[in-house]
């Protein structure tokens, strides 16, 4: 079987599991007693450069790169990720970090608490505001989520290094065509329950967007409330969430190879964040959402109280291909055919906040 390395980000510190010959093993935790929030993965490099965004309750937070594979890790003497005075803001947390593509070698974004977006073009070692969307004309009205206002998601578009997709909660969808120079919202027909219109034309609260495999411009997005797909790079959302047993949920992760397929972990509700039916199962679509199918063979059968976050559902790149969560119960799942059959990985971990996964061998 392929070589594998998987990131697991906890409210207590990181846990780094590598499979090798078929056997997983782990260690840790690295950054005892802090939350990991945010695990970059950047394989543009001969040997994967881990970013961490570590959260520590004395020190603060930060971001950490790792160039070999975790053995040591490397924190800038000066914070990497910092807002400017003017700007009367302060980190509270990082929630996001992406390694843009193949267009934009070195670009790596990172995206935080208050929500902003900043970007680094040395690998994730020094980062600045991207201030025209820091100083957006709709600013003022966001609100903050039930987690508090994060910009947690980032999607690059691997044929134009200027286009960038981010989502805020609760803010909604928001794209640059022209390398963040100018800033708009895309959430055309994605609801917003919560408030009395809607249908705004920003302030939904949307929990993770993910980019198909074949077709950059389809994305899949998980709201608070609702499953949608855009078929135009965000411009306009369908519903997509027909054959759900709820289209509450938090993550939405789009397999690495095939096209039209991806998976989502449905919950209960808002009100009551358990999985759907109280039954542990991943829900995958082969049709760009036409259809959903639960994948259960290997997770636990009885009632089931495992909440997945918005990070905490990942692919790897093998093929066929690895997929891998973990739950608020510590539990790390993991499948290597695509979702097809599960098996757990690990238990009693803290609270798992965010995975990453990536072949290296």
């Amino acid at each position: 079987m392929t070589d594998v390395l998987l990131t697991v980000g906890t409210r207590k510190g990181l846990f780094i599991g590598r499979r090798h010959d078929g056997r997983w093993e782990f260690d840790g935790p690295h950054f005892n007693a802090q939350a990991v929030y945010a695990i970059g993965v950047d394989t543009r490099r001969s040997t994967p450069r881990l970013l961490v965004g570590g959260d520590s309750t004395h020190y603060g937070p930060s971001v950490f790169h790792s160039d070999d594979l975790g053995s040591t890790w490397t924190e800038p003497v000066r914070p990497s990720v910092k807002f400017p005075k003017d700007t009367g803001a302060s980190l509270e947390r990082v929630w996001q970090l992406h390694p843009a593509g193949p267009a934009a070698p070195g670009v790596v974004y990172a995206g935080t608490e208050p929500a902003a977006l900043f970007r680094s073009e040395d690998g994730g070692e020094t980062f600045e505001l991207v201030r025209p969307l820091w100083e957006h004309p709709t600013r003022s009205q966001w609100v903050p989520g039930g987690g508090g206002e994060g910009l947690h998601t980032v999607v690059t578009d691997p044929r134009d290094a200027d286009a960038v997709t981010v989502a805020v909660s609760t803010a909604g969808v928001f794209r640059t065509r022209d390398g963040g120079e100018t800033w708009s919202p895309s959430n055309q027909g994605v609801s917003a329950v919560f408030l009395p219109d809607p249908h705004p034309p920003f302030g939904q609260c949307v929990h993770k967007i993910a980019q198909d495999a074949g077709d950059p411009d389809r994305l899949y997005l998980q709201n608070h409330w609702g499953v949608y797909r855009s078929d135009d790079a965000g411009a306009r959302w369908t519903d997509i969430g027909e054959g759900l047993p709820s289209d509450f949920g938090f993550a939405a992760v789009a397999h690495p190879h095939r096209p039209g397929v991806a998976y989502v972990f449905p919950i209960t509700a808002d009100s009551d964040r358990v999985p759907a039916q109280r039954r542990c199962r991943v829900y995958r679509t082969g049709d760009a959402g036409g259809s959903w199918e639960a994948l259960s063979a290997g997770l636990p059968e009885g009632d089931h109280y495992g909440t997945v976050l918005r990070d905490a559902m990942c692919t790897d790149d093998a093929d066929p291909a690895g997929v891998y969560f973990g739950n608020r119960n510590g539990e790390l799942y993991a499948s290597a055919d695509d979702g097809d059959s599960w098996r757990l990985l690990a238990s009693h971990l803290p609270d798992v906040l965010c995975v990453r996964a990536a072949v290296i061998g």
